[in-house]
């Protein structure tokens, strides 16, 4: 990861507060995230950025993690035409039409156990791997769970914004 000042960074930190707002949702779907980020603006590096997102996490409430949740597709079926969810859920691209169905019913199973989608990291993850962990996680308390969950939001966002700040150029 990057810890300086990128064209990425600049862009984000002169851009309009519409643009940057635009681009922060692009990263994670909580209004109240992007809104605490945003207020921190200019960022004087990208490690900056990474620790006001981890704040801007911790604090995050039970209704603003399920706005963060509802922005991401379940495991094993991206939102088609987005690239992010694509290439983010690309361990499960490869995997067998029995995984795949193993896990849409695991995520029917999560979703009615947590009322949410099976939400983790896949980045680098293979569609095993995320099997399993969906397998060791629905026995998981509400609480434990959502504890996990605001975790794993916290490493996605730190992937999504890496790619913000390292970007040469605008979209």
């Amino acid at each position: 990861m990057t810890s300086g000042t990128t064209p990425g960074l600049t862009r984000f930190n002169t851009s309009a507060d519409s643009e940057a707002l635009a681009a922060l949702h692009e990263v994670c779907s909580s209004s109240a995230w992007g809104s605490k980020l945003l207020a921190q603006r200019p960022y004087s590096t990208a490690e900056a950025l990474f620790l006001a997102s981890d704040a801007a996490m911790a604090e995050l409430t039970a209704e603003d993690l399920a706005e963060a949740m509802a922005g991401h597709p379940p495991i094993g079926r991206p939102k088609e035409g987005d690239a992010t969810s694509t290439r983010e859920q690309s361990g499960m691209a490869g995997s067998s039409a029995e995984l795949k169905a193993e896990m849409l019913e695991l995520n029917l199973a999560y979703q009615d156990r947590f009322g949410h989608v099976f939400l983790i990291c896949a980045t680098g993850r293979t569609g095993e791997q995320m099997r399993d962990a969906v397998k060791d996680r629905i026995g998981n308390s509400p609480e434990q769970e959502r504890e996990i969950v605001r975790a794993e939001l916290g490493k996605i966002n730190r992937i999504r914004l890496t790619r913000l700040v390292e970007e040469e150029s605008a979209a």
